[in-house]
């Protein structure tokens, strides 16, 4: 694994102008690079075009999709990239439909995916405290986890093929914000799934 697409899904809004997604995304920009990835990015804030998005993900060993929870899912602009790119790559490129033939009534929906040994992980920023979820008694959950409420886009990249990395996420970031510690925790998540690159190791000499 060494080329990494890093996804910045945040939408503007007067109450959350981005700066922590945008922090988060340079700083796993920084570390992956330093480590001897190679790494692109795509942010939902400037225009972009479907065709060179389909290969940044053809060209990518790991996605990491850097997005604020909004009204429990992505932001509008990055629902409309997911339209618009990922449809375009039902054309073979990205999957073969939906997997599904007339021909072979055992393909199941879902298993076209052409990306397989491709990985992803989901960073998240939510308003919502970490105490509200994996809870019976919280009252909007009602016990689910992160995860569940992030099914569907788990969901998307499966169709792909793609296989998940732990989700991380930072909690709480509007009325309770801990970001020096979010931002600790952030170094120590990529640390884990990401590992120096023979590259980088050869360069230092």
């Amino acid at each position: 694994m060494k080329n990494i697409l890093i996804i910045n899904a945040h939408e503007p809004y007067p109450v959350s102008p981005g700066k922590l997604n945008s922090t988060l995304v340079e700083r796993a920009t920084r570390q992956l690079t330093d480590k001897g990835y190679e790494v692109r990015t795509t942010s939902m804030k400037e225009a972009y075009e479907v065709e060179s998005e389909v290969e940044k993900h053809l060209w990518a060993d790991a996605i990491i999709l850097q997005t604020p929870v909004n009204w429990m899912g992505v932001p509008w602009r990055f629902k409309q990239y997911m339209d618009r790119v990922y449809s375009a790559g039902m054309d073979g490129s990205l999957c073969n439909g939906d997997g599904r033939s007339r021909k072979d009534a055992t393909k199941q929906y879902g298993s076209g995916g052409t990306l397989q040994g491709k990985r992803y992980l989901l960073s998240l920023t939510f308003n919502a405290p970490k105490e509200a979820f994996d809870d019976q008694d919280q009252y909007l959950f009602q016990g689910r986890s992160v995860d569940d409420l992030f099914f569907p886009m788990h969901m998307n990249f499966r169709f792909f093929g793609m296989e998940a990395m732990q989700t991380f996420v930072c909690h709480d970031v509007m009325k309770n914000p801990d970001i020096e510690n979010d931002l600790k925790r952030f170094d120590a998540h990529l640390n884990q799934h990401f590992q120096e690159t023979d590259h980088a190791i050869s360069g230092s000499m």
